[in-house]
């Protein structure tokens, strides 16, 4: 049981006779249920901050299947090359003939994003159908970082790319091309 004491009541040793002060007990134990109890709802009821993310719908890998590679059309076809230090390097359709490109561009809206808004519209001009829409290529190198590779995939979300995938498979060609050489 909590109590509070607030003093003894008695006199000193003086020669005047004083009269008896009782002692004062507080009981605190109904106001620490109480604070038990409201630390408890607090913690129960406290909505905790939910971790962002993006979904990313990956292929299901069965090795019992043969995967075919697939055409696709070229003039469709935009390769984004992330490398070290920010370095990000777009091309339009084959590197061997390419359509666009290639060429360094800065991260942001007033660098790929432009750009991939621009194809983009190009694209459907050149299909004419809203379902044969631009597809993107992705290919980080093993000395880009996560922060270009998450830009990348919020760029998608941002244009409303709806098709585009994550390769690291580099030709020689593309390797050479991302390493300045």
């Amino acid at each position: 049981m909590a109590e509070l004491n607030t003093g003894d009541g008695g006199g000193g040793k003086g020669g005047k006779v004083r009269s008896k002060k009782q002692n004062s007990k507080v009981d605190l134990t109904a106001m620490v249920d109480l604070a038990f109890l409201l630390i408890t709802f607090f913690m129960l009821t406290t909505t905790l901050s939910k971790p962002q993310a993006m979904s990313l719908g990956l292929p299901d890998k069965d090795p019992k299947e043969d995967s075919k590679d697939m055409k696709v059309d070229e003039n469709r076809t935009m390769t984004l090359m992330l490398g070290e230090n920010n370095k990000l390097v777009y091309y339009m359709g084959l590197l061997e003939t390419p359509i666009a490109g290639p060429k360094d561009m800065e991260y942001g809206r007033n660098g790929i994003r432009e750009e991939i808004l621009k194809r983009k519209e190009s694209v459907l001009s050149y299909t004419g159908d809203k379902e044969k829409g631009m597809i993107v290529i992705i290919k980080p190198s093993k000395k880009s970082s996560y922060k270009n590779m998450i830009d990348i995939l919020d760029e998608m979300v941002i244009s409303d790319v709806p098709t585009y995938t994550i390769v690291n498979d580099f030709t020689p060609e593309e390797k050479k091309l991302l390493d300045g050489k």
